[in-house]
This record gives C-alpha cells, structure tokens and sequence, in this order.
C-alpha cells in the first residue's frame, strides 16, 4: 500500500504593483519574488535562497507606497494592493551609499556583480579617502567591545586582514567579509546544527568568529563546507581555489559544470563538480535538489581528490 502524499493547501493570490507593472503573487511571497515574477532586477548579498532572510546588507531595499521607511525587498512579505517603486531616486541614494561603505572597508573583487552594481548607482568607495592598511592577523580577533577608536579621518578604516589558513580545505579570507550572517545560519539551526561560528564583537569590530577565536581544526567544525555554500563574497573558498586565484590561474570562464550523484553513501546527495584542465577545482550542490537543498557532509564537499589520482609507476 502506498503512503498518502502530503499537499500543502493552496494559497490564494495577492495582486501588487512593481514599478506600474501589475503582478499576481501567492500569498507569504516576498516583494523580492514579485520582482522577479515580473523580471526585474533587485541586487542582492545577504539574501540566500535556502535560508530565512537576515536583512543585513540592505542593498535590496525598495520604495514601498505609503510607508515611512524603504523596505527589504528579500523579506518584505506582499500585502493586497502593495505599489513598489524599486529605481525611485531614493532607492538609487540608498543603494549607492550601502556600496560604497562596503567597497571602502571591505575587499569586494571576489563578489559577483558588485562592478556593475558600482557603475550602475554611481558608487564611488574612494570618496571616503585612502583605504587604511590591513590589521596584522589576530588583531581584530583579540579586540573586545568598546576599544574602537574613531580615526582622524586621514584613511577609510577597512577590515582587512590575512587570509586565515589553518587547515587544508578551506581558507577563511575576512577581509572580505560583509558580515551577511549566511554562514552563521548555515552552520547553526537553518542548515548544520553544528554551531562552530558566530559573531564576536560589536559595531566595526563585529567579525565572524569560533568559539574563543581557536584555530578550526580545534573548533566545532565538521567541515561540511556549507558555509561556504552561501558566503557570496568569497570569504570562504576552497583552498584550491585561494591557491589558485593567488597563483593568476583561476579562470570560470574555462570551467565546466556536471552535477552528478555522490558516490560515498546512499542517500543520493547531488555534487556539482567544477573542472578547470581536467581537474576537479571545487564541488558544489545544487540548492533545488530535493534531497540535499545545497548541502553536502565532508567527503561529498572535499573527498574529490581520488578522482584524478594519479598512477605513478
């Protein structure tokens, strides 16, 4: 006897307008969805597709008819009759202020889209002076809370710092971090349940963090790298891709994409695998596969090295 499939019952449908353009939503869908319904493009950093929105970037924010304030697009829930101006001259000021204080502090050249964001609302990082120079490794680790000094205003503070690399799958570049939250909460209740990160600090210095700032190999880690699933800066990278961009060889444009079924157990997790010269550079998941949702354990994330192993004779 077959097991009787559970359906969600059906949600009735809102009408709300983006930018003149009428478009019809289920109910609970966010203006972010409305505006995709209807193809317009809202940028986005802190937003994930498989994790509840944290509104920290706030470079999706849009005009909302009638309301005080803008409003995040990527959680703002519809309401019936709901008019949405998303290139308001408002939204543009906003937009072009958000990144720029993020392109003076933090190193965004890993960051898709952010040249053609830059270009696009006129953003200029280097209005805010010369960017300040790198904090020595461990520095902003050992900060507390209340030690930050205003600066005198002669260089953009930034929060930069060298690439942590204490183990050898994947490299924790912080500098290049626009504090998103997306691999905390991948790492916490929304994906892993391993809790091995969080945030330490406050205001400027507030940093993504082990427990008491121990290497990862003696934190909670299980390296599942789902972390680095969805950090959207390159913070996080696998450490052939770090070696690789720091060598000059890292090129996407000469990499293939093939999404197969991870060998390692049953379950039936997917894997895209990333090749560059026939060489196997990084794995991903897919995140609309029933199974997986864009998660993967260690040996599906990492354990590709077997597959060009080669025979030396």
């Amino acid at each position: 006897m077959s097991t009787p499939v559970s359906l969600d019952a059906p949600r009735r449908l809102v009408d709300v307008t983006v930018d003149g353009r009428e478009v019809r939503v289920p109910e609970g869908a966010t203006i972010l969805d409305a505006c995709t319904a209807v193809g317009t493009d809202v940028p986005t950093l802190c937003y994930g597709d498989t994790l509840t929105p944290k509104n920290a970037c706030r470079v999706c924010v849009v005009e909302v008819e009638g309301a005080r304030t803008l409003a995040p697009a990527c959680s703002r829930a519809v309401e019936p009759g709901m008019s949405v101006a998303t290139d308001s001259e408002r939204v543009r000021h906003s937009r072009k202020m958000v990144l720029e204080l993020l392109g003076s502090s933090v190193d965004l050249s890993t960051t898709p889209d952010v040249p053609e964001w830059m270009e696009r609302y006129e953003a200029r990082p280097e209005r805010f002076g010369p960017r300040a120079e790198p904090a020595p490794l461990g520095e902003r680790d050992a900060r507390h809370a209340g030690e930050h000094h205003a600066g005198d205003g002669s260089v953009a503070a930034t929060v930069e710092q060298p690439a942590k690399v204490d183990n050898d799958l994947y490299v924790r570049d912080y500098g290049k971090c626009i504090m998103c939250y997306k691999c905390v909460d991948a790492c916490g209740e929304q994906w892993q349940n391993t809790f091995a990160i969080g945030i330490a600090g406050r205001g400027f210095d507030a940093r993504v963090s082990t427990e008491h700032d121990v290497a990862l190999p003696d934190s909670a880690c299980v390296y599942c790298g789902n972390c680095i699933e969805v950090c959207p800066t390159g913070a996080l990278s696998f450490a052939t891709e770090f070696d690789m961009r720091n060598e000059g060889t890292w090129d996407e444009g000469r990499q293939t994409q093939t999404t197969t079924v991870c060998t390692y157990c049953g379950v039936g997790c997917n894997v895209t695998l990333h090749v560059q010269d026939n060489e196997i550079v990084k794995v991903s998941s897919p995140h609309d596969n029933p199974v997986t949702h864009g998660n993967l354990c260690i040996k599906g994330r990492f354990g590709f090295q077997h597959v060009q192993q080669r025979r030396h004779d």
